[in-house]
């Protein structure tokens, strides 16, 4: 097609167009299931990064009353913490997952890091830690290996 000046014009035809939409797409196909791994993924590690920091709180509490009864909320020995954040990030946001006291004694600990929100399709389920440094995963998908859980 000519113009009135007689130059010809160029542009992008609806096939070529429709080409990079094409490999556009493809692109993001793969790519965002990956993103939305490595999300999970990190906001795992920061959780279980917290739920290091909440068993140093735990021994913190050992070391001041001589026992770990009495470090949830209310005074009470299953729950939410009183001795430490009670979700990740503990630096605030929107948590992704609740940590808890799952059972403490005098003298032993067992704490759980639950996902919610975001997290709620993590195939990691419930990270859980005791006071002998025991890691391990409660309701994990199955068949996953849960020491990715931890890595």
């Amino acid at each position: 097609m000519k113009t009135p000046d007689n130059r010809r014009q160029r542009g992008v035809t609806l096939v070529e167009l429709m080409i990079v939409v094409s490999i556009i797409a493809i692109i993001a196909a793969v790519g965002y299931p990956n993103y939305i791994e490595s999300v999970r993924k990190t906001r795992r590690a920061d959780c279980a990064g917290a739920l290091a920091l909440l068993a140093n709180a735990m021994e913190r509490h050992y070391s001041i009353t001589g026992s770990y009864l009495g470090a949830a909320d209310g005074g009470g020995n299953t729950g939410a913490p009183a001795v430490f954040n009670t979700a990740c990030p503990i630096d605030g946001g929107n948590a992704t997952y609740n940590l808890t006291i799952s059972a403490a004694t005098a003298t032993t600990y067992s704490l759980q890091a639950a996902p919610t929100g975001g997290q709620a399709n993590d195939k990691c389920g419930t990270m859980t830690l005791t006071n002998t440094g025991v890691k391990g995963v409660a309701d994990a998908s199955s068949g996953y290996d849960w020491q990715k859980c931890w890595r």
